[in-house]
């Protein structure tokens, strides 16, 4: 276990807040990182990404690097236009 690892999993047992936080925003970011990955392994840029599903390369990018708050529509229009089905589970 790294330092890093060490630290966070220390905050997490002194602070339930942080650790709620902690595990949701790495869950935002995980996704804003597959996103960028899924697309790149479809070999389109932001912007050819963003024309696919009518929408602005800002959008793409926003959503890759901050990915808080997006629609389910959205993220099935992304799936579609990298040739990919959305999943969703609950765990």
């Amino acid at each position: 276990m790294s330092d890093l690892q060490k630290y966070i999993a220390e905050r997490k047992k002194r602070s339930p807040e942080f650790a709620k936080n902690y595990d949701e925003g790495f869950e935002t970011f995980k996704l804003g990182v597959m996103l960028k990955q899924a697309r790149k392994e479809a070999g389109l840029t932001q912007e050819a990404l963003a024309k696919k599903i009518h929408t602005q390369k800002s959008a793409i990018s926003r959503i890759e690097n901050h990915s808080g708050d997006i629609k389910f529509s959205t993220l099935e229009k992304i799936a579609s236009a990298l040739g990919k089905h959305l999943k969703v589970t609950f765990a």
